[in-house]
């Protein structure tokens, strides 16, 4: 295993040292019953430092035979464990521990997010608050979970139960490796299943720390494992698994179809969150400032690694050239560096095959056509995965850089007519995860809500996420839905029963 002296290394004045030692406290193996072990084949990888190049740690790899053995955990916990015993609100309370932990734990945990993953520190550490906002939410719900009593014969009475599924496994991504967990895991334990959880091979670590966390908080062993390793061994292991009873999946929409059907294999229930190119539409009424601001944040927060990421902007044609001169002004001044730093507004890509897809489009757009009106290129700095904020202006609906989903800061000015024709450029994707609408009109604002093929739809904003509201796709952005009440579905089954009075 990696000594902690390259963790240590990563730790310089003026950071905060306490993060970086409980960086380097985070078990580094698997979590199956409760403990932490070494994967059985002995295997480890080393995660990497985004921004340096330089490997964090390294960690178990785990493959079939662990994923096995967690899911034999995770079925004992769902049946015979203390976790099928234990009382909804015993439930909620585990969940409000975790939170609590998150919340105790913030500092530390943003700096896990950062240095795994590259974003700007400022935006880690709203990942970890909304992350303890989920697992608060679902506290909510323990005790809300119903079965209903249904109408029939007088000499019947007829009533439903709402019961969990089982053991769930659980594949999240790289982009956000700590609210994913808080996504999956929490409506997952909230209605009593118990889970296997493959956090991404780029970014193991805030899913360990988590995992450290659910320790503490005394949840029952078996209730959480989580195997670290990489998709086509774990992952597929967790999808084709005989005794899993659900797998839900956050990823490309390539990797979400094979999932789908390795899950087959027992009809297990799938839900996925997949690949967006969204929409971003602005009209020539809208307040502009605000526009140009959230289309900005739309496609640069966490340097466009986004699913729901605003990438394909339409103008109205009257508009558009002082939008996008406005928005180029925006993008050439993002501050690309040292994610650490408070004044870094834009970090690194997540990895070096990251990082050589994205410079790999932005050499297609150029090929194709489209104006280069800022960045274009991969940043200055001399060593990390760097990509400068870029604005494609003269883009065509048809052009790759405008129809393939790139992950990363690369925005897409196109320009539309009217409603008509924005709507049918927007609709003109085999994605369907989120759209945004901008404008002074309220009657044009809700017609568009209704008429664009989006699972969420922004109205003069963008990027707004809440727990009490589903998150979910169209189309080859996946099917079932996230957050709110609807992940209650997800991870629950009715079961009707009749009893028949006695004389």
């Amino acid at each position: 295993m990696e000594t902690p002296a390259k963790i240590e290394g990563t730790a310089a004045p003026g950071r905060n040292n306490r993060a970086f030692e409980f960086l380097r406290d985070i078990p580094k193996q698997l979590l199956i019953a409760g403990k932490w072990a070494p994967a059985q084949a002995g295997g480890t990888f080393h995660t990497i430092n985004p921004a340096t190049e330089e490997v964090l740690t390294t960690v178990a790899e785990g493959d079939a035979r662990d994923v096995d053995a967690a899911v034999k955990a995770a079925r004992e916990a769902f049946e015979n464990g203390p976790w099928s015993h234990i009382t909804p609100h015993q439930r909620a309370k585990y969940l409000l521990k975790i939170a609590e932990l998150v919340q105790k734990h913030a500092d530390e945990l943003a700096h896990v997010i950062t240095l795994d993953n590259g974003k700007p520190i400022s935006e880690a550490r709203n990942e970890v608050a909304r992350t303890a906002e989920v697992f608060i939410y679902y506290a909510g719900w323990t005790t809300k979970i119903c079965g209903e009593t249904n109408p029939s014969d007088p000499s019947l009475f007829n009533y439903t139960l709402r019961e969990p599924l089982g053991v769930c496994g659980q594949i999240i991504p790289w982009n956000g490796p700590l609210s994913m967990v808080a996504w999956k895991v929490a409506p997952a334990l909230a209605c009593g299943n118990t889970v296997v959880l493959k956090p991404a091979e780029q970014t193991p670590l805030p899913a360990l720390a988590f995992g450290k966390l659910t320790l503490e908080a005394g949840l029952p062993a078996g209730v959480v494992n989580i195997i670290t390793g990489f998709g086509p061994t774990a992952g597929a292991a967790i999808a084709r698994h005989r005794d899993i009873d659900k797998v839900a999946f956050t990823g490309s929409t390539s990797v979400g179809r094979e999932i789908l059907q390795a899950a087959a294999s027992n009809l297990k229930r799938v839900s996925l969150e997949l690949g967006g190119k969204s929409p971003n539409i602005i009209f020539d009424d809208a307040n502009l400032e605000l526009a140009v601001a959230g289309s900005a944040m739309g496609i640069f927060r966490n340097q466009g690694q986004v699913c729901c990421a605003g990438s394909r902007i339409f103008i109205q044609q009257k508009i558009y050239d002082e939008f996008a001169e406005r928005l180029t002004q925006v993008a050439s001044g993002i501050t690309l560096g040292d994610p650490l730093q408070p004044g870094t507004t834009m970090g690194p890509l997540v990895s070096d095959e990251q990082y050589e897809r994205v410079l790999g489009y932005l050499n297609v757009g150029q090929q194709e056509g489209a104006c280069v009106r800022a960045g274009g290129e991969r940043g200055p700095q001399s060593r990390g995965y760097f990509v400068a904020p870029t604005v494609f202006a003269d883009v065509k609906s048809d052009m790759r850089i405008a129809r393939e989903e790139i992950f990363g800061p690369v925005a897409s000015l196109i320009p539309f007519r009217d409603e008509t024709d924005a709507v049918l450029q927007a609709n003109d994707t085999i994605y369907g995860l989120a759209a945004a609408v901008w404008t002074r009109n309220v009657n044009r604002a809700l017609a568009l809500a209704r008429r664009l093929r989006a699972g969420t739809v922004w109205i003069n904003c963008y990027g707004i996420l809440d727990p009490i509201s589903p998150f979910g796709g169209y189309k080859q952005s996946g099917f079932g839905r996230e957050l709110g009440k609807d992940s209650i579905e997800l991870y629950t089954q009715p079961k009707s029963v009749f009893i028949k009075f006695q004389k």
